[in-house]
C-alpha cells in the first residue's frame, strides 16, 4: 500500500492539484517524472533537455507538520537543481533555498519555475 499524503482532510484536494500541475507541466512541453529517493519520493522531477527542477504539491501548508513534510521531501536530494513547493497558500513559505509558489499564480503564469 502506497500512502503519499497522511492528512485525511486534504488527500483528495492534493491529488486533484497534483493532477492539475502535472497536466500543466505537460502542456508546457516538459518531461515529468515521479522522483524516488531512498527515504520516499518527490512529487515531480521536471526535465527540459538537460535541465531540471523538483516540485512538491500540497493543498495547503496548514501547520508545522505539513510544512516540514513537504519541504523535508527534498532533504535526501543533493542535486543543486531548483526545488519548489506549490500550494494554494498566499503566504510565502520559502525556506532553505526551496521556493514556495502559489499554484494559481503558477497556473496563470504570474509565477514560473526555473530549470537548471
Amino acid at each position: 500500500m502506497r500512502l503519499i499524503n497522511t492528512d485525511p482532510v486534504h488527500v483528495d484536494e492534493t491529488f486533484f492539484l497534483e493532477n492539475v500541475v502535472y497536466n500543466e507541466l505537460l502542456c508546457r512541453d516538459y518531461e515529468v517524472y515521479v522522483g524516488k529517493t531512498y527515504k520516499g519520493e518527490v512529487d515531480f522531477v521536471v526535465m527540459d533537455g538537460g535541465k531540471k527542477c523538483f516540485i512538491q504539491v500540497a493543498y495547503l501548508l496548514n501547520g508545522t507538520q505539513t510544512i516540514k513534510r513537504e519541504f523535508d521531501a527534498f532533504r535526501p536530494i543533493n542535486d543543486a537543481a531548483p526545488k519548489y513547493v506549490l500550494s494554494l497558500d498566499r503566504l510565502n513559505f520559502s525556506r532553505d533555498g526551496i521556493v514556495h509558489l502559489n499554484i494559481l499564480d503558477f497556473l496563470q503564469g504570474r509565477e514560473s519555475i526555473v530549470l537548471t
